[in-house]
């Protein structure tokens, strides 16, 4: 029995492997951009949610109490009962996690508001007040 010959053109070329890499690095490159930025909105959009569900939490801890948290309670009230405090149901919260945001650092809560009974912040990714797109400021 013969072997079958081989094809002396068959197979590819180091010209040709360069090039497809190429096009692949010049696709990786304009879409990794635009990936990153879809990221940064979903932290934005993470945190807006994560404050409404606070929101909601003090306003539970107000039906409970008739108060709202204190600025030096701050939070960690939805978690933990203050001292001497009647009427509390909570924990309001699953866990310390949802005191954060999604750039890990805690939701600045101010109570009274400057125009509601309470406000919560976070400065975006940069943490630091202003900026725009991922770094600018949330608040509700």
């Amino acid at each position: 029995m013969t072997k079958p010959s081989r094809d002396k053109q068959a197979g590819l070329t180091l010209l040709e492997v360069m090039v497809v890499l190429a096009v692949i690095a010049l696709v990786a490159g304009l879409a990794t951009p635009r990936l990153m930025e879809s990221f940064g909105r979903a932290k934005s959009r993470t945190a807006a949610l994560q404050m409404d569900n606070l929101k909601g939490a003090v306003q539970l801890f107000y039906i409970d109490v008739g108060r709202y948290p204190t600025e030096a309670e701050g939070l960690e009230a939805l978690l933990d009962a203050p001292s001497g405090l009647d009427g509390w149901r909570g924990p309001y919260l699953d866990g310390p996690a949802l005191i954060s945001d999604p750039w890990e650092r805690r939701y600045i809560y101010s109570a009274p508001g400057a125009t509601q009974p309470f406000e919560l912040l976070t400065y975006g990714r940069d943490g630091k007040a202003g900026g725009s797109s991922e770094d600018s400021d949330i608040s509700l």
